[in-house]
């Protein structure tokens, strides 16, 4: 069983549970859930970087990234930096998030914010949209072609962008819906864990024009995003780069700074 595999089975068992403890009709009632919500999909094409921070404490192949610092005060960080959006991760088994910190995240800045979670059940999108966030992840590869026009449908009738993630051409192919707003390519194999760039690289051509480019995983240098651009990407999703130094928003800004003098120049 790969990791994703495993990720998916624990979550099945999660999200049943929960649906009995909450149900829709209470996070529906929610004070998050009838306000506006901001486009991230806009917000890259409008910044001048592109940039989606991550906030993340751990993953699967990193067992300790950051678990000394709040989300609230990385948000407001990054804000001050000038990224274009924030990831935050909620699931807790495995990346040790929670919707406790998508919601602090909200109240503490106004730039869009991802949830970024393994969703499989559509009850996990409007729990999205009543914890504050303006967009949510699918992935390809745990969701069937059915799935990701159902779910993504879903989330534009909540106002919620959808960034849809790919890692190959196979799951691209069954992705170019009309319903999502980014196609994020995850440079990241998930049964190896290994990253390179050169999956951005392959499969940038065969991304329609009318999706917002994101390249996500494994851009941790200015070089990196300059490339990327070149293929026609609009958002960078960068996590580790930021969070594994003592102060990620510091991290940003110089990365930012940096990439600003770099686009000039």
């Amino acid at each position: 069983m790969t990791i994703l595999e495993k990720i998916t089975a624990h979550k099945r068992k999660e999200v049943s549970a929960k649906k009995e403890r909450i149900p829709t009709s209470m996070l529906e009632r929610s004070n998050a859930f009838t306000k506006p919500t901001k486009s991230l999909a806009e917000a890259l094409l409008n910044a001048p970087t592109g940039i989606i921070a991550e906030f993340k404490r751990r993953s699967p192949s990193k067992p300790m990234i950051n678990n000394e610092i709040s989300v609230d005060a990385v948000a407001k960080g990054y804000e001050a930096a000038g990224i274009a959006g924030m990831s935050v991760l909620t699931d807790t088994q495995f990346f040790g998030g929670s919707l406790d910190d998508l919601l602090l995240a909200r109240s503490a800045t106004k730039f869009p914010i991802l949830r970024k979670e393994f969703i499989i059940d559509p009850y996990q999108i409007i729990e999205a949209k009543a914890y504050g966030a303006d967009a949510i992840l699918l992935i390809a590869a745990c969701l069937t072609e059915k799935e990701l026009l159902v779910f993504s449908t879903l989330a534009k009738s909540l106002q919620l962008d959808v960034l849809l993630e790919v890692h190959n051409k196979e799951e691209l192919q069954k992705s170019l819906l009309e319903t999502v707003d980014m196609l994020g390519v995850n440079n990241r194999n998930l049964k190896t864990f290994k990253t390179s760039i050169d999956t951005s690289k392959e499969l940038a051509p065969l991304i329609p024009k009318e999706f917002v480019k994101v390249s996500e995983s494994g851009i941790s240098n200015i070089a990196t995003i300059k490339t990327l651009k070149k293929y026609g990407y609009e958002g960078f999703l960068i996590g580790e780069t930021f969070m594994a130094t003592d102060n990620p928003e510091l991290q940003a800004k110089q990365f930012i700074e940096t990439l600003k003098n770099a686009t000039i120049n």
